[in-house]
């Protein structure tokens, strides 16, 4: 596998302080749920039911809010939305410490709504910055650095509230989402690509790219996230039943290399897959994992099919929605597959919970593959009446153009 068309990608101007920022951005917003749970079950003395609540109120908040941020980026550019939730956040997550429960739920559901969109927002960069013909390859190494996000934020949060407490990591916390939107405003990176901004400036109505197909790709992408929130629950239960829990975060860390190497070779093909096949096969690959179960190192094992398709699979929901959606839309599409990605593994929490308690763990394995694979072939239909592509390649010789603006 060779890294060379990795090369050329960073040799794009711009693009390497965009996916370094938007890594650094990303993890104090992946530590955020793990933060809110802990300071509610330790902080406030209160338990994991009220817990889950608080960070339900908040999840709802930020896929309420996701798809209305980017319409307003759409709408009135990067910067106001950026100032809005950068001082959203830095109010809230400095205040948490010292709410009142009550007032703790009504005002994560607020900071939800006006979350720091880094996620939606390094993407749609992305497709603004990297000719067509690289924004595979684009997506794939963002998706890589989401993964090492999502392996430092969750921890960086355990071990500050064991070892500071909730009211000086809520305030590191503060600190961190603060220094990523002011990074972001002054980094100011474009959201089209010169020859977008070249064309007339005019509204996209919805129905032109909110068409069944669209929603269908939604609905595939939230599976994925359905998926893998399930198999980390049962992978998690199931080292518990076994007495291995100290071996829980090797464990986690391993299955996040095999997504990293996914991508790292997916992002390199000469041609892609459709995110219908990725995701199912991911779902199939999924179902016999719990029959591992026992010794966490066969377990483990048994994820690595599933595991490399992991990071494909969601850069290919990211790149099908930034072909298939005009520019002038594409704050909002971004923003509606983040509320996707958001809902699936808020749905598949619970579920997979009550599988594992009644159960066992290996059947939540099944279940969520088996509820992956259902979504694919329910979408299917509609897949054939997707968008058309909305973009067409644009030279890499305009793209030298994105720097200056």
């Amino acid at each position: 596998m060779s890294i060379e068309p990795y090369r050329r990608l960073l040799r794009l101007p711009g693009l390497r302080t965009l996916l370094l920022v938007g890594l650094l951005a990303r993890v104090p917003s992946t530590a955020m749920g793990m933060a809110l749970t802990l300071h509610v079950v330790h902080g406030l003395g209160l338990g994991f039911g009220r817990a889950g609540l608080a960070t339900a109120a908040c999840t709802v908040g930020m896929a309420v809010g996701s798809p209305l941020s980017g319409r307003f980026v759409d709408r009135h550019g990067l910067r106001p939305v950026l100032a809005v939730t950068t001082a959203a956040q830095a109010v809230f997550w400095s205040c948490a410490w010292a709410l009142p429960y009550p007032v703790l739920v009504v005002a994560g559901a607020v900071a939800g709504l006006l979350a720091l969109p880094v996620f939606s927002v390094i993407r749609q960069c992305l497709a603004a910055m990297v000719p067509l013909e690289q924004r595979r390859l684009g997506f794939s190494l963002d998706s890589m650095l989401v993964e090492l996000s999502y392996m430092a934020g969750p921890a960086l949060a355990v071990a500050g509230m064991t070892t500071l407490g909730s009211g000086p990591t809520l305030g590191f916390l503060a600190a961190g989402l603060t220094v990523a939107g002011l990074t972001l405003i002054v980094l100011n990176p474009p959201v089209r690509s010169a020859a977008e901004r070249e064309e007339p400036a005019a509204r996209v109505p919805r129905r032109q790219w909110l068409t069944p197909g669209f929603v269908a790709l939604l609905g595939i992408a939230a599976s994925a996230t359905f998926v893998l929130t399930a198999s980390e629950l049962a992978l998690v239960g199931t080292m518990k039943q076994a007495g291995e829990t100290e071996w829980v975060g090797l464990a986690v860390g391993i299955w996040c290399a095999y997504s990293l190497l996914g991508g790292f070779v997916y992002g390199g093909l000469s041609r892609g897959a459709s995110p219908l096949v990725l995701i199912a096969s991911m779902g199939l690959l999924t179902v016999p994992v719990g029959l591992a179960g026992g010794d966490w190192r066969w377990l483990v094992l048994a994820l690595l099919p599933a595991g490399v398709l992991c990071a494909p699979a969601l850069s290919s929901t990211v790149d099908a929605v930034s072909r298939w959606v005009p520019a002038a839309a594409r704050g909002e599409a971004m923003g509606f597959h983040g509320t996707a990605l958001l809902v699936g593994g808020a749905a598949s929490a619970p579920l997979a919970g009550l599988i594992i308690d009644s159960h066992g763990p290996g059947w939540a394995f099944a279940v969520a593959g088996a509820v992956s694979v259902a979504v694919a072939v329910v979408a299917l239909p509609f897949w054939r009446r997707r968008p058309r592509p909305a973009q067409r390649p644009v030279p890499a010789e305009a793209q030298e153009k994105v720097a200056a603006g």
